[in-house]
């Protein structure tokens, strides 16, 4: 009998042994995977963040669809200025300014260009400073603005993706292939009246935890509930302009 209480009461000893263990670890390991985790979920963010900046600086507006976005960022090309030389203040007192100056050289491109028979920028431009007396007498001499054509994805993500590889950004990491719930508002005006485009892109807590301690996990939930938080990570926002920012900056 004694023998069969010490070994009842060495093994309850062990169970709450364990117990007390147990409550101290896993909310410390669920802490470190949670950190971990939202490391490349907020990456994939900023991803989407970059993206639907740039889809909104060509048309005007945001877009809900992850999979229009991914057809923008593969198909659409990313159009700069490419800038060489400035006007002066002596030239932009006596009237001249970019818009101006561009048509200038423009036109004596195209002179040049039946001229010389070549489509050739730099020999265009090479000789227009040297012998358009138009150029020469605005003091446009080494003036050049021209808009090229880029890869988008390789210019904005600078070489991070391809398009064989872009399609990650709109899919939360750690989750069973969930994509990022992307929302957008095209009706916010400001109490000036001014349209605001607005948008947000979210990764609720249960889709990159959901392997997760389940209790953890729901007391995560509770917690950011009761302080009005978003349960998860989100960037933007269509309640209000907030320049696009993350829940976690």
């Amino acid at each position: 009998m004694k023998t069969t209480f010490r070994i009842l009461l060495a093994v309850a000893i062990i169970f709450l042994a364990y117990i007390c263990v147990d409550s101290v670890v896993t909310p410390i390991q669920f802490e470190e995977t949670r950190v971990a985790r939202e490391e490349a979920v907020v990456k994939n963010l900023i991803h989407i963040r970059t993206a639907e900046v740039e889809f909104k600086n060509q048309h005007g507006r945001f877009i809900a669809d992850p999979d229009s976005l991914l057809m923008f960022l593969k198909n659409t090309p990313k159009k700069e200025v490419l800038k060489e030389g400035s006007l002066t203040d002596k030239q932009l007192e006596a009237g001249m300014n970019e818009h101006k100056a561009v048509k200038l050289i423009e036109k004596a491109k195209a002179k040049a260009m039946s001229k010389l028979k070549t489509d050739d920028q730099e020999a265009l431009y090479a000789y227009i400073w040297e012998n358009d007396k138009d150029v020469i007498a605005a003091g446009l001499k080494g003036f050049r603005r021209d808009t090229i054509e880029r890869n988008m994805i390789e210019t904005i993500f600078k070489g991070e993706f391809d398009a064989e590889t872009i399609d990650q950004i709109v899919v939360i990491p750690y989750s069973d292939n969930i994509r990022y719930e992307i929302e957008v508002n095209d009706n916010y005006k400001t109490s000036q009246g001014i349209h605001v485009p607005l948008f947000e892109a979210r990764a609720p807590f249960g889709t990159y935890l959901a392997d997760q301690d389940k209790q953890e996990l729901v007391n995560l939930i509770d917690k950011e509930q009761k302080l009005d938080h978003y349960p998860g990570l989100k960037v933007g926002s269509i309640d209000a302009p907030n320049n696009n920012a993350g829940n976690w900056e």
